[in-house]
């Protein structure tokens, strides 16, 4: 246990990180390699959270939703975030880990409210907390969610797992030269136009002195080893 760097955080998937290799839904093999991982970190005894999109489902920005009212595209979205929530609650169960799902959108039927107390009790039950339906406003994305729940949750650190291993000078897939930066500060990565989250979402987690770190989802034991605190993906601090 005292190998553990950080004592509560923040994890933000998207929607897509669900997919696999599928071009939509939810993929059976890659949710239960994902659940493995989250699974062994809960174990740690870490006190997790995770916010999740709905971009394998329906997303407010998606070519599917064009000529919809926006609000209207963004309100399903968030549903869809219900949908890969229940999921991930039930895919974690499987691996031994109790999660709960608390929605911003009311389902009482399906899903819990978000209700910041309970929340804070589930984290100190060391049981998994899971943050769906966004920030339950259209305009807002998944990583604003993340930032505001992390503030909420009082986490050392938010995660957020992404397709590449880190933050490049340069998109890796387009720009053979593009280097990786292991640690990087919030005014830096502004500077040079870095697209670590959306402004909203940086914004607040700069001005709450927030750490971001970013990850692989897809390099097996790189959540562990983030949460950990050993080198893996790049850390953006104040």
């Amino acid at each position: 246990m005292s190998g553990n760097k950080f004592k509560r955080v923040l994890l933000t998937l998207s929607g897509e990180a669900l997919m696999g290799d599928d071009a939509y839904g939810i993929n059976r093999a890659t949710i239960i390699r994902m659940t493995e991982e989250i699974a062994e970190v809960a174990k740690l005894g870490i006190e997790l959270s995770i916010v999740i999109g709905g971009g394998n489902i329906f997303r407010g920005v998606a070519p599917g939703a064009q000529g919809m009212d926006r609000a209207t595209a963004d309100y399903m979205g968030m549903m869809a975030t219900v949908m890969n929530a229940l999921a991930l609650q039930d895919a974690l169960k499987n691996h031994g880990v109790v999660a709960r799902v608390q929605s911003a959108l009311n389902i009482d039927q399906v899903v819990e409210p978000y209700i910041r107390p309970k929340a804070l009790r589930y984290l100190e039950e060391k049981k998994v907390v899971i943050f769906a339906a966004g920030t339950g406003n259209p305009f807002f994305t998944t990583d604003t969610a993340a930032a505001l729940r992390g503030a909420e949750m009082g986490v050392e650190i938010v995660m957020k797992a992404t397709k590449v291993d880190g933050i490049y000078s340069a998109d890796p897939n387009k720009d053979p030269t593009a280097t990786e930066y292991s640690r990087i500060s919030f005014d830096e990565a502004i500077t040079r136009r870095l697209e670590v989250m959306d402004a909203t979402a940086f914004a607040l987690c700069r001005d709450q002195k927030l750490p971001i770190m970013v990850f692989s989802i897809n390099k097996p034991g790189a959540l562990k080893k983030a949460v950990c605190g050993e080198d893996e993906g790049t850390l953006v601090h104040v």
